[in-house]
C-alpha cells in the first residue's frame, strides 16, 4: 500500500463527483460516476454503492479499480490504483450506511467498498503527465 501526501487528500476532499473504473475478469470495463466518496486515511478510501451493480460484480471477480480524481477549479488531477473489498455486512459497512444517509438521506447504501491504494499517478497534462507520483 502506499500513502496519500497532504495535497493528494486536499484534492480528493475538494472532488464532489468520481469516475470509478472496474474491469470484468474477462476485462469488460465499465466506468461509473460516485459521489459517496469518503477518504478514511491516507491509504484508504470507502465508496458507498447505491446502484452500481456491474461495478459490484466486476470487483468480486477482479478486485482492482482506478479512481480519476479532478474537478474544476481546482489544481491537480490524480489516477489511483487499488485493491478493492466488497462488504456488505459488519461495523465498517454500518458506519458507512451512516456516512451515506448523512450525505443524503435518501440513498440506501447496499454495501462499502474499501479501495487501499496501491499506486498514483499524474494526470494533467505536460511532460509529467502519466508519470507515476506513488
Amino acid at each position: 500500500m502506499v500513502s496519500l501526501t497532504t495535497d493528494m487528500m486536499e484534492l480528493i476532499k475538494n472532488t464532489r463527483y468520481f469516475p470509478l473504473a472496474t474491469a470484468s475478469a474477462d476485462g469488460d470495463p465499465n466506468v461509473v460516476p460516485v459521489g459517496s466518496v469518503f477518504l478514511i486515511d491516507p491509504e484508504t478510501i470507502w465508496i458507498g454503492n447505491q446502484f452500481m451493480d456491474a461495478t459490484i460484480n466486476n470487483v468480486k471477480e477482479n478486485p482492482r479499480a482506478s479512481l480519476y480524481v479532478w474537478t474544476q477549479g481546482v489544481k491537480g488531477c490524480l489516477k489511483i490504483r487499488a485493491d478493492v473489498t466488497v462488504m456488505e455486512e459488519g461495523e465498517e459497512y454500518e458506519r458507512m450506511k451512516e456516512m451515506v444517509s448523512a450525505k443524503r438521506a435518501d440513498l440506501k447504501c447496499r454495501s462499502l467498498l474499501v479501495l487501499k491504494i496501491t499506486e498514483v499517478y499524474e494526470c494533467t497534462s505536460g511532460k509529467d503527465a502519466g508519470k507515476k507520483l506513488l
